[in-house]
């Protein structure tokens, strides 16, 4: 299991820990994740992601997981993502139609 956010693509970064002497050594900056199972209004159930803290706030914020996956780039989703996101698009354009 890799660790990406599924929403962000927010990965491993590098950096380096500097001691008080000034020697730097390599060292991984590791994402905030958590599992967490979120509601989709379109599809009308629930679905658990690996997201990021910062990205749980961005969903609350921007109003419920269907409104920051049809807005996410489809290079920075996971396959379950997109494939979530294609799922929701389908449902929307099916319930306007109608």
């Amino acid at each position: 299991m890799s660790r990406r956010c599924e929403i962000t693509g927010v990965g491993p970064m590098v950096g380096n820990n500097v001691s008080h002497s000034n020697i730097k050594t390599k060292r991984r900056f590791m994402p905030n994740l958590t599992v967490v199972k979120m509601q989709s209004d379109a599809m009308g159930q629930s679905y658990s992601l690996r997201i990021t803290n910062a990205a749980l706030r961005t969903v609350d914020a921007k109003g419920g997981l269907d409104a920051v996956l049809l807005k996410a780039k489809d290079e920075n989703l996971s396959a379950k993502a997109l494939k979530l996101k294609r799922q929701v698009k389908a449902k929307l354009a099916e319930t306007v139609a109608a």
